[in-house]
């Protein structure tokens, strides 16, 4: 019997939902409301901040989990909303959407790489 890769991709898929649901709304309520209403510091999304964020082990691992566990997400909803609609995929389109969600994925970890430590 042929193993399937399929649970890896749901796990995936899990964790990027759960993450969105939870940190998304925050990021968003953060950047589009609470900053530009000077609700929070002026200096809170500053250059020197975000860096700071950037080069921390931790926050590298939390902005790589936070945009890969996104990119899989939504590759993976929109794999199964063009099966929804009719549109049977196949392969390709599973290399395009979970490639996609890959390559974005070492192009975050890349970029965190190269910010250095």
């Amino acid at each position: 019997m042929r193993r399937s890769h399929a649970p890896v991709f749901w796990l995936l898929f899990g964790a990027g939902g759960m993450l969105s649901a939870l940190v998304g709304p925050v990021l968003v309520v953060i950047t589009g409301i609470a900053v530009p209403l000077g609700l929070l510091p002026p200096d809170a999304l500053d250059h020197a901040h975000l860096l700071a964020l950037a080069r921390h082990p931790l926050g590298k691992l939390a902005l790589l989990a936070v945009v890969a566990l996104f990119l899989f997400h939504a590759g993976h909803r929109l794999l199964h909303s063009l099966h929804d609609l009719g549109l049977h995929t196949g392969l390709g389109a599973r290399l395009l959407f979970y490639g996609g969600a890959t390559a974005g994925s070492l192009a975050t970890a890349g970029v965190l790489w190269a910010i250095g430590f």
